[in-house]
């Protein structure tokens, strides 16, 4: 969440920054929390100055007993009992205001960065890299949608997979489940150089599913499990995110490097009938990611850092590619400055997302409480967090089929996944 000094010092400079995002609603969430946190203030205001008169008045009572004067005594503790009465009222409204802020704050979105560009959705999203590796043109053989080539290949049962689980399950078979495999044992490999390895858990709890924003805004996205209280996780960004949560960092320590293969789970919400085909879009897929708790200095070169990562494992696939940055009025709700990639299918004669790489600022760590100490600095402050999505296996692999399909309806196996296909070059009809 943003820190709620800048609410309070700096509420014009917040309106115009949170107003690029193109919400209206959202600056009357800004007014309304600045409101409480003016109404919290003056509760504390009021609370000690009635604290200083219970006190005044404890003195008097000893003083007046000590003098005898009994009835002046007994009077004076009947106000101090009615200002603790008062002490009480506005101990319980405080709680309840604070509960109210935080509540307002969370689902207030990150400040963008000032290199953000403007813009009002994702048409206003302008390419700042490519498109690469992309020919003249597509022969016939290509523009072939991946489903059916999928269908051919008996790599792909989706069928099944609804009867096993329902709609938008999908299941990969033989070499097709080998190369979703593959994929993600590449982006681990291209990225063990600098990245620790971590298997997290796939359900988190409430409090973790917070940390990164994906609560209580996208609850309606997830998969909760309510009678133990955990969240099937949408990416390994939330776990990562709050292996630290709580903690006390040391400056030395930073940039700390993670990454993740996981499978991911979204309900996708509101999505039934569209790009519902394939693997374009499905409740469960595996993705790797890569993530980076950072100082405030640190993060804008660790940004460039993701992106390029991720770039060179789309690059290495020999996929066409472009990357995009995100405007201000298409940025998600922790994101501070954000860029994506995306690979051309020709069969779908679209551009595919299947990469986003984001900075956060201190927006997640806020409400993570991940803090970090500078040498023998007195206090702490506030981590920075990044995360980009390394390799993720759906829309990868569909662009593989569709722009590796050859002429027989066999598919050539990209160069840099062979190690992992068990020496399988192509992939053929059975």
């Amino acid at each position: 969440m943003i820190d709620v000094r800048l609410l309070r010092n700096t509420p014009d400079a917040v309106r115009a920054a949170i107003a690029r995002r193109a919400k209206p609603d959202l600056l009357e969430q800004i007014d309304h929390a600045i409101r409480l946190d003016t109404r919290l203030r003056d509760i504390v205001v009021e609370r000690d100055e009635v604290r200083r008169q219970v006190n005044d008045f404890s003195k008097q009572v000893g003083a007046l007993r000590k003098a005898g004067d009994t009835a002046g005594a007994e009077s004076l503790m009947g106000q101090s009992r009615d200002l603790g009465a008062r002490e009480n009222g506005l101990a319980a409204e405080s709680d309840e205001v604070e509960a109210a802020l935080r509540e307002v704050l969370l689902r207030i979105p990150n400040i963008p960065h000032n290199d953000a560009p403007n813009g009002t959705g994702d048409h206003d999203n302008p390419v700042v890299v490519g498109p690469n590796n992309l020919p003249a043109s597509f022969p016939d053989h290509q523009r072939v949608p991946h489903w059916e080539t999928a269908q051919q290949l008996g790599i792909l049962d989706n069928e099944r997979a609804v009867k096993i689980s329902g709609a938008m399950f999908t299941m990969q078979r033989g070499l097709g489940a080998t190369l979703a495999r593959a994929l993600c044992q590449y982006a681990l490999d291209m990225n063990a150089d600098a990245f620790e390895e971590v298997r997290p858990p796939s359900l988190v709890t409430s409090a973790t599913l917070t940390a990164t924003g994906q609560l209580p805004k996208f609850a309606d996205d997830a998969y909760s499990i309510e009678r133990d209280d955990l969240w099937c996780i949408p990416t390994a960004e939330v776990p990562l995110t709050s292996i630290y949560a709580g903690e006390i960092l040391h400056d030395h320590e930073m940039p700390k490097r993670l990454m993740a293969y996981s499978p991911c789970y979204r309900r996708e919400a509101g999505s039934a009938g569209r790009d519902t085909r394939g693997m374009l879009r499905a409740h469960e897929f595996d993705k790797v990611e890569i993530l980076a708790l950072a100082l405030p200095e640190q993060a804008p070169d660790l940004l460039l850092e993701l992106r390029n990562r991720a770039e060179r494992l789309i690059s290495g696939l020999e996929l066409p590619y472009r990357i995009i940055e995100i405007c201000t009025g298409d940025l998600g709700q922790s994101h501070h400055r954000s860029f994506d990639i995306e690979v051309y299918a020709p069969g779908c004669d679209a551009w595919l997302e299947v990469s986003s790489v984001s900075w956060f600022s201190d927006y997640q760590a806020r409400r993570a409480d991940i803090r970090v100490k500078r040498g023998t600095q007195k206090g702490t402050e506030i981590a920075h967090t990044l995360n980009g999505s390394a390799l993720a296996v759906p829309r990868v692999w569909a662009a593989i089929l569709e722009n590796f399909r050859e002429e027989d309806g066999s598919v050539t196996v990209p160069a840099v996944l062979r190690p992992y296909m068990r020496g399988a070059e192509r992939i053929a009809r059975p």
